[in-house]
């Protein structure tokens, strides 16, 4: 099984590298603005980093949104508390500068609404300018994205488009050919959050995907919360995406009184680095 270099874009290329290394690509997700912009710009580059300079390989930044619908808790109290401490749409791309200096691809994951208000043409020249390698649309469905679709392939942007366990066969194979770098396979139905233990779901989904189009890479999220579970989607998977767990780092530390301290991120980030490393590639 081969991907296809035309198609990958540079997330893809990133989930390649990872494949060389045998093993899964690590993709971690923080919102901008929270506990405030600077610290949130500090924390989505200590995603790279981890405790000892390993840590994801890509980076998905969040806008936070007034109707999260399909955010977890974790990710709907940061998103709030951002937008209460006033955090703006261009706040994304002084975050997308800094994880794209230390050379790892950063996606934007956004609620359409807030790109279009911004203008689909003005975003998509606003985040290549800051050096954005794409977005992650969870409400846009390729059906629904023409105006994305053009824009995106007029800047180089990728395009990562979900699928769930509920998507019939038709549904994965428009959506696997409206995309570029890789599919987002969610692999439970609902919001986010971490989860004491993965879904059974993931390595079916990521199975019916392939045998459709292996072509591109496949990421799994929705409930990795630690290196085990990790290991375990990465076994399967070509990238092992985790958001909830790693913003209640930052509720805990803002609740101990130390909103600054990243230190749990950066021990959680080793965890799940080490994680994909260690997990049994099928």
């Amino acid at each position: 099984m081969t991907f296809d270099a035309s198609r990958l874009g540079t997330s893809g290329r990133a989930y390649a590298a990872a494949r060389a290394e045998h093993r899964a690509a690590l993709v971690g997700y923080l919102p901008v603005g929270y506990p405030d912009v600077a610290t949130s710009i500090d924390a989505v580059v200590a995603l790279t980093q981890g405790l000892d300079g390993v840590g994801c390989d890509v980076v998905e930044i969040g806008m936070p949104y007034s109707d999260p619908v399909m955010d977890g808790v974790a990710i709907q109290r940061a998103g709030t508390a951002a937008l209460e401490r006033g955090v703006r749409t261009r706040d994304v791309f002084g975050a997308v500068s800094a994880v794209a200096a230390t050379g790892t691809p950063a996606l934007v994951m956004t609620y359409w609404n807030l790109v279009a208000h911004y203008g689909v043409r003005a975003f998509a020249r606003d985040f290549a300018a800051a050096g954005g390698a794409g977005l992650i649309t969870p409400d846009l469905t390729p059906d629904e994205a023409d105006e994305w679709i053009a824009v995106s392939d007029e800047y180089g942007l990728d395009r990562i488009f979900l699928v769930a366990p509920s998507s019939t066969d038709e549904r994965i194979t428009s959506t696997l050919s409206a995309c570029r770098g890789w599919v987002y396979a969610t692999s439970v139905m609902g919001v986010t959050g971490a989860r004491s233990e993965t879904s059974v779901a993931a390595p079916t989904l990521v199975r019916r995907i392939r045998e459709i189009d292996d072509s591109l890479p496949i990421g799994v999220g929705l409930g990795v919360s630690n290196g085990d579970q990790a290991a375990s989607v990465g076994a399967a998977a070509d990238g092992v995406i985790v958001g909830s767990a790693l913003v209640s780092t930052l509720l805990a530390a803002e609740a101990a009184g130390a909103p600054s301290d990243l230190s749990s991120l950066r021990g959680l980030v080793s965890d799940l680095a080490a994680g994909v490393r260690r997990a049994e590639r099928s």
